[in-house]
C-alpha cells in the first residue's frame, strides 16, 4: 500500500528527548517500510526515517532556538502540502488529532486518525460530532470513554522495536521514575513510596515551562531534601536502556487518564517489572502479578515495589515482544488499513498480504487491544 504518515511537528522524529507521539510514528513508520509498503512521512526536516520524508519545517518547534514562532502556522503549512498530494496515497494516516478535519472531508473515506492524548475535555464532543466522517483509532479501550459515540473503527495499542532495548536479567537494585514532573504524573508518590521502603529511586524526568512552580514548590524540596533520591532531569533514547535495565521496578504512580504509558512498554522491553496505579490505560498495559503490579493504594504501591523482584525478567520481556513490538503495531494497523480500503473500495479483491496480515471487509469493529 501507498501511506502516508502525517505527524505533529512539536518533536522530531523519533524525538530528541522526550517525546511520545512523534516517538510511535517513527517506529510504526519503520516497520510499515520493512513490511514492505511505500511510506511517505510529513515531518520536519530533523526526522530521521526508512520512508520517503517529505520535510514540511526546518526543525521541530519545541528544541528550535527561534524565539518567536507559530505552530498553528507550521501545521497548516503542511496540512497543505499533504492535501496537495493526497491522490498520491491509498491512506493518509494522521497523528495530528483533529486538526486536519475541516481540510479532508472530501476525502476522509481515504483517512485515519490515531488519537494520542485525553479526550475529556470540554470541547472535544462537538468537533467529533461534527465531523464524524473520520474513521478514528484509539490506542487504549479506556481513552475512548469521554467519547464513546465517535466514530471508533479500532483500538491499536502502541509498539516500540525491540532491538532498541537492551534484556537486563539482573537489576541494580533503584526504584525508576521517567517522564514529566507534572501533577498527574504524581512524582511525590514515587518518592514515597521509595522513601518508606529504604529503596534509591532515579527520576529522569522533563520539567516544563508550565508545571515550573509545581517543581519549585512541591517536588524540588523532596529531591533535594532526600539522600535516597537522585533527580537525573531528561533523557533521550540512547540512555533509557540502561537507566529502565538496572531498575528493580519502574513507579508508573499516575492519578489521571493515561492513554496509554510508552515508558510502561520501555520498561517491559527491558525485563524491568512495572508497579502501576489502575488509572487509564494501565489494566490494559499491564499483567498483574506477570509484567508488574496493578495497585489503588499506596499502601499496596509499597508493598507491590518490595516485592517486585521476585517477577521473571525474562518472561517480562517475552510479553514485551509478543504484544508490543513495533512489527506487532505495524502488522494491527496493516489489518486496520485494509478495512479502510475494502471499505471505500467495494470492488477492491483484498486477500492476505506479503506480511501475513489478513485484509478483510469491514464488518465490526476491529480491536487490537489485547493479543496474546
Amino acid at each position: 500500500m501507498k501511506i502516508a504518515q502525517v505527524t505533529p511537528l512539536y518533536e522530531a522524529v523519533p524525538p530528541k528527548l522526550y517525546g511520545g507521539t512523534e516517538r510511535v510514528v517513527a517506529h510504526l513508520t519503520d516497520a510499515l517500510v520493512d513490511l514492505g509498503h511505500d511510506v511517505t512521512l510529513f515531518a520536519s526536516a530533523d526526522a530521521e526515517t526508512k520512508a520517503r520524508l517529505v520535510p514540511v519545517r526546518d526543525q521541530a518547534i519545541r528544541l528550535d532556538p527561534a524565539p518567536l514562532k507559530s505552530d498553528l502556522a507550521a501545521h497548516m503549512t503542511m496540512l497543505a502540502e499533504v492535501l496537495d498530494r493526497a491522490d498520491d496515497f491509498d491512506v493518509i494516516h494522521f497523528h495530528t488529532d483533529m486538526i486536519h478535519f475541516p481540510f479532508f472531508r472530501k476525502c476522509a473515506d481515504k483517512t485515519l486518525t490515531t488519537l494520542h492524548g485525553r479526550l475529556d475535555l470540554k470541547d472535544l464532543p462537538e468537533v467529533y460530532r461534527r465531523w464524524s466522517e473520520f474513521g478514528l483509532v484509539s490506542i487504549s479501550d479506556d481513552q475512548r470513554k469521554p467519547l464513546a459515540f465517535a466514530n471508533w473503527t479500532a483500538t491499536v495499542h502502541h509498539g516500540m522495536p525491540g532491538d532498541q532495548y537492551s534484556f537486563h536479567a539482573r537489576s541494580d537494585g533503584y526504584l525508576a521514575f521517567l517522564g514529566r514532573i507534572s501533577p498527574e504524573k504524581r512524582p511525590d508518590r514515587a518518592i514515597e513510596i521509595a522513601t518508606k521502603l529504604g529503596k534509591r529511586l532515579k527520576m529522569a524526568a522533563k520539567i516544563d515551562a508550565a508545571d515550573k512552580r509545581y517543581w519549585e514548590e512541591s517536588i524540588r524540596p523532596l529531591v533535594e531534601g532526600n539522600p535516597l533520591i537522585e533527580f537525573i532531569g531528561e533523557i533521550g533514547d540512547h540512555q533509557k536502556s540502561d537507566f529502565l535495565g538496572g531498575a528493580e521496578a519502574l513507579l508508573f504512580p499516575i492519578d489521571w487518564p493515561e492513554p496509554f504509558g510508552l515508558v510502561m512498554i520501555e520498561a517491559m522491553a527491558c525485563g524491568t517489572p512495572v508497579i502501576a496505579f489502575r488509572c487509564g490505560s494501565t489494566p490494559e498495559i499491564i499483567e498483574d502479578g506477570a509484567t508488574g503490579f496493578l495497585v489503588d493504594t499506596m499502601e499496596q504501591a509499597i508493598a507491590a515495589a518490595g516485592r517486585a523482584h521476585l517477577l521473571d525478567r525474562e518472561a517480562i520481556r517475552a510479553r514485551f515482544d509478543l504484544r508490543f513490538s513495533s512489527v506487532a503495531m505495524a502488522r494491527r494497523y496493516v489489518g486496520v488499513y485494509g478495512d479502510l480500503l475494502a471499505a471505500s473500495r467495494p470492488n477492491l479483491n483484498l486477500g492476505v498480504n506479503d506480511d501475513g496480515a489478513v485484509l478483510r471487509r469491514i464488518g465490526e469493529e476491529r480491536s487490537f487491544a489485547v493479543s496474546a
